[in-house]
This record gives C-alpha cells, structure tokens and sequence, in this order.
C-alpha cells in the first residue's frame, strides 16, 4: 500500500503533512490514503509501523485527520517514533460540540479540550501510551461570528468551565494543539 517515489532519506523532507488531502505544502512529505490527491506517499495511517524512518522529522501537520483514524493513540505514538526531541506536532481535530463532528461520516472520533492529556502525562489515564510530548497551545476555535468573539476569549481562558457549562450553549468548531515531542 505504501507508493512513493523513490527519495534517498537524504531528500526526505524534515516535515511531515499527514492526510494532507488537497492541502499540500511545498516543502514537506505529504501523505494522505487517497491517491486522487496525489501525496507523496499514499498510505493507510491505521497500519503501523509507517514506513518512515525514526526520529527524522522535526514538523508534523495533522490538520482534519486523527479523528478519522481508528487508533488515536497509536497515531501518535507513531508520530513521536518518527520524530526528533523536540519537534513541533501541530493538529486539529473536531470539538465533540461541533455538528460538523457528527456530521462527516468518517469520523471516528471527537475530541475535548483535555484529549491529548494521555499523551502530555498530565491525565491520571496517560499510562496507554509511552510516546510523551509537552503541550505549548491549545485553542478552541469557534465559527467566525461577532458574539463567538467573547465566547473564544472567555472559553480558552477557562476551557475547562466551558466544555462543562457553556459547550452546548455555544458549540466550538474544532480544536487546534500544538505538541512538543520530548524523548528520553
């Protein structure tokens, strides 16, 4: 299933587009399972190991993709075998408010502000991982409309508050996380 073009890991992009789709950037891998898109490597990202090298990149895009695969975790302990300490993860994913997240029926999963905790060890249940990575952003992105102005300001100030009290009052449209890959 892996198709790519033949590339000397000395040519290998240092960044990594994953389920880039239509979306490309110039200057990295862009994988994505559909060859219609033409990737740079068509590749399932459920079926682990990648046929990457470990700890080679030292930027991943994960924007509209995670929540379509079918093993979050693994998704991620991948992404942190294949790159380097200190790396920069850079994901978005639906908030389980948006109707979006429901909508689309590929999604597997919907996500909390609190969702990569198992990955960052700042969640009691972050023992089904060992990729570690620290957290650097985390926000909440609503709809562009005048009163979700106030709403995101006062939401990722106390996302915690939000998603318990104020989520369904005023639905988030996705959440964007920036990681930071930590080895050893």
């Amino acid at each position: 299933m892996a198709i790519m073009p033949s590339i000397g890991l000395k040519e290998l992009p240092q960044k990594l587009n994953l389920g880039c789709g239509r979306r490309r950037i110039a200057d990295a891998l862009n994988v994505d399972i559909n060859r219609d898109v033409a990737p740079d490597l068509e590749y399932d990202l459920d079926l682990t190991p990648w046929p990457l090298p470990a700890g080679h990149f030292i930027e991943v895009f994960a924007y509209d993709v995670i929540e379509h695969c079918v093993n979050v975790l693994a998704v991620m302990e991948e992404i942190h075998r294949v790159t380097r300490d200190g790396a920069v993860v850079r994901i978005t994913v639906p908030h389980f408010s948006c109707a979006n997240a429901f909508t689309d029926p590929t999604h597997r999963h919907f996500f909390g502000v609190s969702s990569f905790n198992y990955v960052t060890g700042d969640d009691d249940f972050a023992l089904y991982t060992k990729g570690r990575f620290r957290s650097r952003v985390r926000n909440l992105i609503f709809y562009p409309h005048l009163l979700n102005r106030l709403v995101r300001r006062i939401a990722n100030r106390w996302p915690e508050r939000y998603e318990r009290y104020w989520t369904w009052l005023f639905p988030a449209w996705f959440i964007y996380f920036e990681l930071v890959v930590v080895k050893g």
